[in-house]
C-alpha cells in the first residue's frame, strides 16, 4: 500500500471514529462506504464499519465486516464482543456464545466478557455456565453487580438460589 493510500485510510478511520464518538453512526457509515475497497482490506476499517451498522441496529449487515475484521486480526476482543452482540440480536445465540468464549481465550481477565457470556448462557438456559461466568465477572470487577438487578437476560435465573446468593438479590 502506498503512503498516500495509508494516509487516506488513516483519515477515513479518524473521521469515522469521530462520528461514532459523537453518536453519529450514519455519518460514520457513509464515510466508510465511500472508501469501500480501501476499508475492506483494513481490520480497523472493517471493525468501524461493523460498529456503525451495529449502532444503527443493522445487526445482520454488521456481521460481514466484523467477521472480515477478524480474518485480518483474529485476536481483537472488541471485535469478538461486537460480533457476539450482533449474533445475539439476530437470534444466533450459539454463535454469540462461541464468539465470547473465543474472546475470553484471548483475554480471560476482562470482566465484561464474562458478564456478557453469563447473560447469554442465562438466555440459553444453562444456569451452571451462567453462574460460573457471572462469578468470574464479579470476582474481576465487583461493579458489575450494579448491573444485575436491571439486566433482563438474567430473568431465567432470578429464582435460582445460587444466583440469589451470588448476587445478593432475592427473586
Amino acid at each position: 500500500m502506498t503512503s498516500q493510500l495509508r494516509e487516506r485510510l488513516r483519515r477515513v478511520r479518524r473521521e469515522a471514529e469521530g462520528y461514532l464518538e459523537l453518536g453519529m453512526p450514519e455519518h460514520a457509515l457513509r464515510s466508510l462506504q465511500r472508501r469501500g475497497q480501501l476499508v475492506h482490506g483494513d481490520a480497523r476499517g472493517c471493525y468501524l464499519l461493523g460498529e456503525s451498522l451495529r449502532e444503527l441496529c443493522r445487526y445482520r449487515e454488521a456481521l460481514f465486516p466484523l467477521r472480515r475484521s477478524l480474518e485480518l486480526i483474529p485476536d481483537d476482543i472488541h471485535v469478538w464482543m461486537a460480533l457476539a452482540w450482533c449474533y445475539k440480536r439476530v437470534g444466533r445465540l450459539e454463535q454469540a456464545i462461541t464468539s465470547l468464549e473465543r474472546a475470553i481465550e484471548i483475554e480471560p481477565g476482562e470482566a465484561v466478557l464474562h458478564y456478557n457470556l453469563a447473560c447469554y448462557w442465562s438466555l440459553a438456559h444453562n444456569p451452571h455456565q451462567a453462574l460460573r461466568h457471572l462469578a468470574n465477572a464479579l470476582d474481576i470487577d465487583g461493579n458489575f453487580r450494579d448491573f444485575v438487578p436491571s439486566e433482563p437476560d438474567f430473568d431465567p435465573l432470578r429464582h435460582d438460589p445460587q444466583f440469589q446468593h451470588l448476587t445478593g438479590l432475592v427473586g
